[in-house]
């Protein structure tokens, strides 16, 4: 009997598909073809019937999908550690903000994208959901560096660089995604900042135009008790049932940090379908609070992970997020079995998917979605022994461990080394900015 032609075979130790979730497989390999998964069985049976260009063979591994940031700002990589260990509002007022002022720029984006790009892709991260200015800059580093994105159509009542007013913001955002409408790795999310930045007639405009374009709408929301005192004064509400007023609880609503959620809040956003970015490291460095994880999980919310930008985790790592996700989850509630380790692998794959629209595509290995995977060794003291892999990915490895990473079946990283960004040139631009910048820190 003739084979069937493939691209490639990857041949594992140990494959986690997340779906059905807490399944492991071992002695299994993952068929590609055209940027796609075309099989997953055992690899006897995939040798035998597939004639493979490429196979890619992992001992030591485990294969899971590639993981996926519900949210960050790629480009504040470049502000990485310009100020630290202040409470969020003095620290966007005093620091970033007029940092962001003087320095945004087009190629602030790119480059600061490009650095995150690096950073995320040698983690096992495949996709990131963005929010920033200059939103084509992010999209074109993305592109270039092989990642998948979901970017950001930001908008804020103040002018910056990039825009004068919300309603240049949306329209120079709305150009970007026409640009860029058959890049099948990007995608876009209308991104009002978060209610204490935008109005309510931007947030009415936003919400007409994710309906008619079937977008999701990515705001921060109830990250602080601060943000929620200060919409009691302004709005007589909170900022939950203001945007709620304004109709934008619903499916689409990707709803970033909701720390401060009362049972109602909780039920509100089950009810809706509504999805929660929840940003653990982040919450945990700005002293922000501990979000009721396992309280939404239980009431059915999706729930994805996301790093937050590097100027305020400080990294952008989801296995330290899953880490911490799953641990603080048991500590808030007081119980151990709280979000267990396949749980979190599934934050950090599936249900970012889904919140992005994009769960048909991506997030789990099934035949039909894209290659995107990511391979982590097992190998080295650190790693042994090892009982439950999927245990071990959360509780044990780390981002070091990712050997290998593809995305819609092209490998973007090999052995360890970026493919498709020349890290030395990289470094260099990286270096003048941080002349610049951090010569305005000592003065």
């Amino acid at each position: 009997m003739a084979q069937e032609l493939a691209d490639t075979i990857i041949s594992a130790r140990w494959i986690i598909p997340v779906e059905p979730e807490g399944q492991v497989l071992s002695g299994h390999s993952v068929v590609i073809h055209d940027g796609k998964i075309l099989a997953l069985l055992p690899t006897d049976d995939a040798t035998t019937r597939y004639d493979a260009a490429e196979h890619v063979k992992l001992p030591d591994h485990a294969l899971v999908p590639g993981l996926v940031n519900l949210h960050t700002h790629a480009a504040m990589t470049l502000l990485r550690g310009l100020s630290d260990d202040l409470p969020l509002m003095r620290w966007l007022q005093e620091h970033v903000w007029p940092a962001e002022a003087k320095h945004v720029s087009e190629q602030f984006v790119y480059d600061g994208s490009v650095l995150a790009c690096a950073e995320m892709l040698r983690g096992g991260i495949t996709t990131f959901n963005d929010m920033y200015f200059f939103p084509g800059a992010a999209a074109r580093a993305a592109l270039e560096s092989g990642m998948r994105a979901a970017i950001g159509i930001i908008a804020i009542e103040f002018p910056t660089a990039y825009a004068s007013d919300p309603d240049d913001y949306l329209r120079k955002g709305l150009a970007v995604r026409d640009e860029l409408r058959d890049e099948t790795r990007i995608s876009f999310c209308m991104a009002p900042h978060a209610p204490y930045t935008v109005s309510d007639k931007t947030f009415e405009r936003i919400m007409v135009m994710a309906d008619e374009l079937d977008l999701p709408v990515h705001v921060h929301m109830h990250e602080t008790l601060e943000e929620i005192e200060t919409s009691l004064s302004r709005h007589k509400e909170r900022p939950l049932a203001r945007l709620n007023r304004l109709g934008l609880v619903g499916p689409r609503l990707i709803a970033v940090h909701s720390v401060h959620l009362d049972a109602g809040e909780i039920g509100l956003l089950a009810a809706s379908s509504a999805s929660i970015a929840h940003c653990p490291s982040s919450n945990l460095k700005l002293a922000s609070g501990f979000a009721p994880v396992e309280q939404m999980r239980i009431a059915g919310i999706n729930v994805g992970l996301g790093t937050d930008g590097a100027a305020s985790n400080n990294r952008l790592d989801m296995f330290q997020e899953m880490r911490t996700a799953a641990l603080l989850a048991k500590a808030v509630c007081g119980r151990a079995e709280a979000m267990p380790a396949s749980a979190a692998l599934k934050a950090a794959t599936l249900n970012g998917a889904r919140a992005l629209g994009l769960e048909r595509q991506i997030g789990t290995i099934t035949p039909g979605k894209q290659a995107d995977l990511c391979a982590v060794s097992f190998e080295g003291e650190e790693m042994s022994p090892h009982y439950d892999p999927l245990s071990h990915l959360v509780y044990v490895a780390d981002r070091k461990n990712v050997t290998d990473v593809w995305v819609a079946g092209q490998r973007v990283l090999k052995g360890r080394e970026l493919i498709r960004i020349n890290t030395d040139a990289l470094y260099n631009r990286i270096q003048l900015w941080q002349n610049r910048l951090g010569v305005e820190t000592l003065t």
